[in-house]
């Protein structure tokens, strides 16, 4: 079912491999590594207008967040009407969720392929030469064989830090764990800490008050961890570490260069607060004033409870 993402993946790899062949040899372990930094490259740069796209689409999501807050209390009991009325102030706006959803969804698909394509090279259960012998998707014979004679630093790209022994000796020659550790374990965790960077820059253009930013706001944690875990434990090739590393470094480049070119999200506006008006008992007592002409002073003399005028204090 994936066949076409693995002919599509193991197709741009190739031809990068081609580029890179004829500069340092074919059998090059920088060669082999530069097909998969370029086949990073490759896909997100067809990714740049989607970015954008779902950049802007959660800027809009930060401008009419306070107004889905007061649509969420006052249509707290009626649920058709929320739904109904959020999706035409999202839809107002140019909010489009699902494109925000599809960098992601594209890049899933050619990280499953690039990790079949890699696991084929050497396939388990077979020696050197019989796989030597068989293509791999777009990759033929001496091309499979040129990959795994490769090393990076002295570790095939294809192995992995759990690998079994016998399958480390398939690669033409006898390969020490050590070897592999040595170019895994940095990978790891330089590819981790690019993670960390972009998970949390990411995190911090959502909006405070929405439903996603608790959520986001432990991912610059969790999301590192596929890198070490996945390094350690699983069978995650030196060449995956790679393509992890160069994808998050490009995510976290490409988030500082478009939202610094972004204009600046205009500030919710403040709910207005009018003074309630002073009250007054119903059963305070009315004090009217009369007008008295003559004398100084301000002429204004008040009356007693019973009605007669106040007297003067004599001088």
């Amino acid at each position: 079912m994936l066949d076409p993402v693995y002919y599509a993946v193991s197709a741009v790899m190739w031809c990068w491999h081609q580029l890179f062949g004829l500069l340092l040899g074919p059998s090059s372990g920088v060669a082999w590594a530069l097909s998969v930094v370029f086949l990073v490259l490759t896909l997100r740069a067809l990714l740049i207008r989607p970015f954008i796209a779902q950049v802007r689409s959660a800027r809009a999501m930060r401008v009419i967040a306070p107004r889905l807050a007061e649509l969420r209390k006052l249509y707290a009991d009626d649920r058709p009407r929320l739904m109904k009325e959020t999706k035409a102030l999202q839809s107002a706006h140019g909010v489009n969720l699902l494109g925000g959803l599809l960098p992601a969804l594209l890049q899933l698909p050619v990280f499953l392929g690039l990790l079949h394509v890699l696991r084929y090279f050497n396939r388990p259960g077979l020696t050197f030469e019989q796989n030597a012998a068989l293509p791999n998707y777009v990759f033929g014979p001496d091309q499979v064989r040129s990959f795994l004679e490769a090393r990076l630093f002295g570790a095939p790209l294809s192995a992995y830090l759990s690998m079994p022994q016998q399958l480390l000796d398939s690669f033409g020659g006898h390969v020490e764990r050590f070897d592999v550790a040595v170019v895994a374990l940095p990978l790891m965790l330089v590819a981790a800490v690019a993670t960390h960077f972009s998970a949390r820059h990411s995190a911090q253009q959502q909006p405070p008050d929405s439903p996603t930013a608790s959520a986001m706001r432990f991912t610059p944690w969790i999301f590192p961890l596929g890198a070490l875990v996945g390094g350690l434990f699983f069978p995650f090739p030196i060449a995956i570490l790679i393509y992890w590393l160069t994808n998050n470094a490009w995510t976290l480049v490409q988030q500082r260069i478009v939202f610094s070119r972004l204009p600046a999200i205009p500030p919710a506006p403040a709910p207005v607060v009018t003074a309630a008006p002073a009250l007054v008992p119903a059963d305070a007592p009315a004090t009217p004033t009369v007008t008295q002409a003559g004398g100084g002073g301000t002429g204004k003399r008040k009356r007693h409870a019973s009605g007669h005028l106040r007297s003067r204090r004599r001088r």
